[in-house]
């Protein structure tokens, strides 16, 4: 099929994950949710498990199948030499519950892990496979709301700080200064779980005592450690994740402000909703707080035991008027567009591009003179090497995702 013009809508798809609120995402599309199904992730992109559709003539036809048709005309040649398909990924998640603590590997030991696991003739869809695909999964998210995540192991003397305060972690202390952060994590995520339970059930009460007193805020390890057993019945098999909400940094990052992920660095997101843009990629080695498969060997061989200041970022103003969060990867790339009525956006595609509009609408120019009307939810989907222009009545918020240019 050979698309007429270089600008469409384009149509994602919604991922039911338990995790997920039940209104961010419906009302952002403008679609209901009579299911009352929990809706976590709205992927554009041409991942072949959830390709979305370019809308053509009232038709929708699977972005995967025509970068596979047409790969010069769909993300050109240069992109498909280096990548074999569409670099990224593009999301949008509402975080209700806890997301697991996670580590994404890097590109070359995805390609060596992924290479073991079909030796060994485990499926891909495999609920203890670790590794989908040989490629890295570096990402960058920015909130659409005051959003809160755990991000890379606390600064050394923050970490003692906590092993001395915390009496239940008090046993750790001597650990901690003889073996550093790898010693103390890799200790207790080997604990075995009456272990783990006879160390934690306490704090765990404690925890949720101080939640009933109002003392604690959701700058807090306790926050996020209630959390998990508001309503219990009883406190019992408790997850290993809850030493990682203590050990790791707690950010809160506020509308408009971005953090980036690269490989190694332990991260779980907490609560909020943001725009994701990712490697496309499914490599995730998990570490706790998930009824997922947890690989304990494998996690810690990825991990970077090493502390981290988390980098929030602000965005850099472009000529254009966009704002770009720079990622130190060449996959992809991601800019904030805000328009408030007076004025006009005039860009060119160097890159197969997508676009959302969170907030507000507008209408976006073609370079044939044709016009194209969108409104808040609506994505749009941009051919390489085509000039666009892009106006609105009022206050418009888009996000686009793009593959860098060098």
């Amino acid at each position: 099929m050979e698309l007429k013009g270089k600008i469409f809508k384009l149509k994602g798809k919604v991922q039911n994950y338990a995790w997920g609120g039940y209104e961010y995402i419906p009302k952002l599309l403008g679609i209901k949710n009579e299911e009352h199904k929990p809706c976590a992730e709205y992927w554009m992109g041409a991942h072949p498990s959830a390709s979305s559709e370019i809308i053509s003539n009232g038709e929708g036809y699977s972005l995967h199948q025509l970068i596979t048709n047409n790969p010069d005309a769909l993300i050109t040649q240069k992109v498909f030499e280096q990548f074999g398909e569409l670099p990224y990924l593009f999301k949008i998640l509402d975080v209700r519950d806890m997301l697991s603590i996670q580590v994404h590997p890097t590109k070359e030991e995805a390609a060596k892990g992924f290479d073991a696991e079909e030796a060994a003739g485990i499926p891909i869809n495999a609920p203890h496979r670790n590794y989908k695909d040989r490629n890295h999964k570096p990402e960058v998210m920015v909130a659409l709301s005051e959003f809160w995540l755990l991000h890379g192991f606390k600064q050394n003397a923050e970490l003692e700080r906590i092993l001395e305060d915390v009496q239940e972690f008090s046993v750790l202390l001597p650990l901690f200064k003889r073996e550093g952060i790898k010693g103390l994590y890799q200790f207790v995520m080997e604990m075995d779980q009456q272990h783990i339970d006879s160390t934690l059930t306490s704090l765990v009460k404690k925890e949720l005592s101080r939640k009933s007193l109002g003392e604690l805020d959701k700058s807090m390890p306790g926050w996020w450690v209630t959390k998990l057993f508001e309503g219990a019945s009883e406190i019992k098999n408790i997850d290993k994740g809850i030493f990682s909400i203590y050990f790791f940094n707690i950010v809160k990052v506020e509308k408009g402000d971005a953090i980036f992920q690269k490989a190694g660095i332990p991260h779980a997101y907490l609560e909020g909703q943001n725009a994701e843009l990712m490697a496309n990629s499914d490599n995730v080695l998990r570490g706790g707080l998930t009824p997922k498969h947890i690989d304990v060997p494998e996690l810690m061989k990825h991990t970077l035991f090493e502390p981290v200041v988390p980098n929030i970022m602000k965005g850099s103003l472009l000529a254009s008027g966009e704002t770009n969060y720079p990622c130190p990867v060449p996959d992809f790339g991601i800019n904030k567009i805000e328009l408030n009525g007076n004025e006009r956006l005039s860009a060119l595609s160097t890159s197969f591009e997508i676009l959302i509009a969170v907030e507000g609408g507008g209408i976006i120019s073609a370079s044939d003179g044709s016009n194209l009307a969108f409104k808040q939810g609506e994505a749009l989907a941009i051919l390489p090497n085509e000039d666009y222009s892009i106006v609105s009545s009022g206050k418009c918020l888009i996000f686009k995702a793009f593959v860098p240019a060098n």
